[in-house]
């Protein structure tokens, strides 16, 4: 079976995956909000939109957007779309609506409402697949660690990329772990609004950064 080269990946890859990017701090604001149970449910969007881009990487076609300028162009607008989209979303949530009624009940808290664990996974799944530098992780990073003179280079690709999902699977777990921690505590519904809107501020920022971004 051919043998990438381990010892280095596996030094590189937890360097990466836990490093904060756009998911994980999905995955910490759904943790705090709905949750560990939910937000790590959420992750598996997350590993199957990867899944594909090794997938895609294995078969080349992470080649074509490392060289084509088109295709990284029309990818990387798609991921800074919808960063703005949730960046929005999440600030939008952070205000409550309503008025009070006529017992003096607050206003309704928009954060403090749940959604189900299929749109938290799909929120991750599009997060992840319409940014454009979890490819070029996959299509710049992976091919370093093949061995050239051990056989298949698309098999090595796939077992490298597989070996990267398991750390970050790990990764998620420690910030669902941290989100989680923090859900169990009694927050007040303005600290969850706080949380919300500097989670949004943060996916602004993140679309802004992407937008400036070259391959």
């Amino acid at each position: 079976m051919p043998t990438p080269h381990w010892q280095p990946f596996l030094i590189a890859a937890p360097l990466i995956a836990f490093t904060p990017g756009a998911n994980q701090l999905l995955s910490l604001r759904n943790a705090v909000q709905q949750g560990a149970v939910d937000a790590l449910v959420a992750v598996s969007g997350r590993l199957s939109a990867f899944l594909l881009l090794v997938l895609a990487t294995a078969v080349g076609l992470g080649e074509l957007l490392l060289t084509s300028e088109p295709v990284f162009t029309a990818v990387k607008w798609c991921g800074v779309a919808y960063l703005l989209y949730l960046g929005v979303a999440m600030h939008y949530r952070s205000r409550p609506v309503g008025t009070p009624d006529a017992s003096g009940s607050p206003p309704r808290d928009v954060s403090s409402l749940r959604r189900t664990r299929g749109q938290l996974t799909r929120q991750e799944f599009t997060v992840a697949l319409t940014n454009p530098k979890a490819l070029l992780l996959f299509a710049a990073l992976l091919p370093q660690f093949v061995d050239h003179a051990a056989g298949s280079v698309p098999a090595q690709l796939i077992a490298l990329g597989l070996g990267y999902l398991v750390v970050e699977f790990a990764a998620a777990m420690v910030y669902t772990g941290v989100g989680g921690a923090l859900n169990s505590f009694d927050m007040p519904p303005r600290t969850r609004r706080y949380l919300d809107r500097g989670t949004g501020v943060t996916m602004l920022a993140v679309a802004g950064g992407l937008a400036f971004a070259r391959r």
